[in-house]
């Protein structure tokens, strides 16, 4: 039911002080919007980050079409408000509120985070406080909401454990209607049989309830039945408090991607977000298997959805829109199996409606030579590669199966094909990376620019991106030590000293940013508190760089006796238990371990190699199982 009042309030006297009121308004095209009355639960979709952000991410339209399909549920909702807007509301003491209905957040029955990036912890806890929640489970009460959370970054859910009820594993369409389902059941449940729902005994009806939810779900992990054990000041197991939930949790899959409706009445919004776009997801996982990536990991099998499914789907999708550009989505999209007929079908059927495709995500291999040409260039003009490394026996170490004679080639027509700039994502710091390997991401720009040049006769843009790795959990490196500060430092100096072309630009990511996350990916439950602390000396959106204060973090950690030098800068014996083991992942643990081996072989290998040429290390010749490169100071 509206909240009529409260939109009154927010409108007239909090949005004329902030900045892009349209983010805090909803009411945009394709919006749903139900009456309470008519609906037996209310889910809040949080994304803990700003409304531009969140609104561009596909899964957050892909759950609340999901959800608001159905007729008992009123699914809405809420983003991480920017400072000038948080500051509003904690001034007039506002909570804050849902888009849909200008509901708070303390009235759903459940909210649902998407947990994206590491360094948004601290909006997960801002929106709890706003919206008037308890910070930690284990404060809440009967009448709190259930509050989840899943994505990449709960695949180590241990730094934000006390402030999550639930987080869920695997696929969010089978999981997430059971999740609010089976709490509605059993927490109407147990106020039926006539209990307090508040104070110490709603808290510990709660605890009950949960229990029930944990026996139930296999993919649904509870963390307060779960306490980590140390010894000598390291992670050594997690242990169950109670023997009727599960040892590990199971994650929910998809069999049958096709089965899952296209959302193809996706929510318009009103200012311009990052991506202003249909998205149109055809494909889950991915056929290969890099020893880097988190992603490949956590999101197999691989599925696919038919040609005729997503024809239909975007050109559905566009007429509900308008939009003049899709983009079709997956890990790899030029793995489709089907993706020259996928390809030339969208171009047929929206191509004289003006609509533009899109694929973001392009593998390098013989295909990539013809793709410039199949795709075309009505309005597209930048090519995107991930490379990820410049050297090709490096990504045999990586596993990552490109050649870049292919890349070469590939740019050639698409340069021919009048694309104007090319982007090319690369990794540094990767277990075994050597000067050759910085090197060579130099000579692959600056070849690309003179390809440019003798095809189109003057220099193209080439944009070399280039992220600092972190070894993250469920991946073949989760071992694997990461570089220190004082190598990317050097490394990413060596990148722009080597770059002799205008039309080549280096762009380095943030060193600080990259150690923090690492922290914050690879540490175990104490990490919560230097979150917590961190927050409360206001730490608030550190994604976006310009706001993010390093300082602060590393006060925060260091006040919390966090080791990062441990955490982050020692190898793990592959036998040692993990933070994240609890939770399974297909192949499991000992395909994980194989492929750590394979990579620790092949990294001597190298550096046999290494012995006898160039040296092998920025700054350190050392190297200790299959460790990321060092430099000399600590983080």
């Amino acid at each position: 039911m509206f909240n009529q009042a409260l939109k009154d309030y927010v409108v007239g006297r909090i949005l004329p002080g902030v900045q892009t009121p349209a983010r805090y308004m909803g009411g945009e095209h394709n919006i749903v919007r139900k009456d309470y009355r008519e609906v037996r639960g209310r889910l809040c979709l949080a994304f803990p980050d700003i409304y531009s952000i969140g609104m561009s991410h596909h899964g957050i339209q892909l759950l609340y079409s999901l959800m608001n399909a159905r007729d008992d549920w009123a699914c809405e909702r809420v983003f991480t408000p920017w400072f000038d807007m948080e500051n509003r509301l904690r001034e007039t003491g506002t909570p804050l509120y849902s888009l849909e209905n200008f509901t708070p957040l303390n009235q759903f029955d459940v909210i649902g985070f998407s947990l994206q990036y590491e360094l948004s912890g601290t909006n997960v806890l801002t929106m709890l406080d706003l919206g008037n929640v308890p910070l930690r489970s284990a404060q809440r009460t009967l009448d709190d909401p259930l509050v989840i959370a899943g994505g990449p970054c709960a695949q180590n859910p241990e730094p934000l454990a006390p402030f999550i009820d639930v987080f869920v594993a695997g696929d969010g369409e089978p999981s997430l209607p059971a999740v609010c389902d089976l709490w509605r059941d059993l927490r109407d449940s147990a106020r039926g049989s006539g209990s307090r729902s508040a104070g110490v005994a709603g808290r510990m009806r709660r605890e009950e309830v949960l229990a029930e939810l944990a026996k139930r779900l296999p993919f649904a992990y509870v963390p307060r039945f779960y306490e980590p054990e140390f010894a000598d000041g390291r992670f050594v197991e997690l242990r169950r408090t109670r023997s009727d939930v599960p040892e590990s949790i199971t994650p929910s899959v998809v069999a049958d991607l096709e089965s899952i409706p296209i959302p193809t009445r996706p929510i318009v919004p009103f200012i311009e977000c990052v991506h202003d776009r249909i998205a149109v997801e055809i494909m889950r996982g991915c056929p290969w298997q890099c020893r880097f990536c988190q992603s490949s990991v956590i999101k197999r099998p691989l599925r696919a959805r038919s040609v005729e499914t997503i024809v239909r789907g975007a050109l559905e999708s566009y007429r509900n829109t308008g939009f003049n550009e899709i983009s079709i989505l997956s890990l790899s999209t030029s793995d489709y199996p089907d993706f020259a007929e996928l390809v030339t079908r969208l171009r047929d059927v929206l191509g004289p409606l003006g609509v533009n495709v899109s694929i973001p995500s392009l593998r390098v291999n013989d295909q990539l030579r013809g793709i410039a040409e199949l795709i075309g260039n009505d309005r597209r003009s930048s090519l995107t590669l991930a490379p990820e490394v410049a050297r090709d026996d490096m990504r045999e170490q990586i596993r990552k199966k490109i050649k870049n004679e292919d890349l070469l080639e590939g740019c050639r027509a698409a340069f021919r094909n009048n694309y104007e700039s090319v982007k090319l994502y690369f990794l540094c710091g990767l277990p075994g990376e050597r000067p050759a390997d910085l090197d060579g991401i130099i000579e692959m720009a600056e070849s690309i620019a003179r390809i440019g040049k003798e095809e189109r006769g003057r220099f193209p843009r080439v944009t070399a991106s280039v992220s600092n790795f972190v070894p993250k959990a469920h991946t073949a490196y989760q071992w694997n030590a990461m570089a220190r500060r004082a190598y990317f430092q050097e490394a990413h100096r060596r990148l722009r000293a080597a770059c002799r072309l205008r039309a080549v630009q280096i762009k380095c990511h943030d060193v600080e940013s990259s150690l923090i996350e690492g922290v914050l990916s690879r540490g175990d439950r104490r990490v919560a508190n230097a979150i917590e602390l961190a927050w409360r000396r206001g730490a608030r959106l550190d994604g976006w760089r310009e706001h993010a204060d390093p300082g602060r973090w590393w006060k925060a950690i260091a006040d919390c006796r966090i080791d990062v030098d441990r955490v982050l800068h020692e190898p793990v014996d592959v036998h040692r238990r993990l933070p994240w083991d609890h939770l399974n992942v297909r192949y499991g643990r000992a395909f994980l371990e194989k492929e750590q081996g394979r990579s620790a072989a092949q990294l001597r290998a190298m550096a046999e190699v290494g012995e006898a040429g160039e040296p092998q290390r920025i700054g350190s010749a050392s190297s200790s199982n299959a460790a990321a490169p060092n430099g000399s100071a600590d983080a």
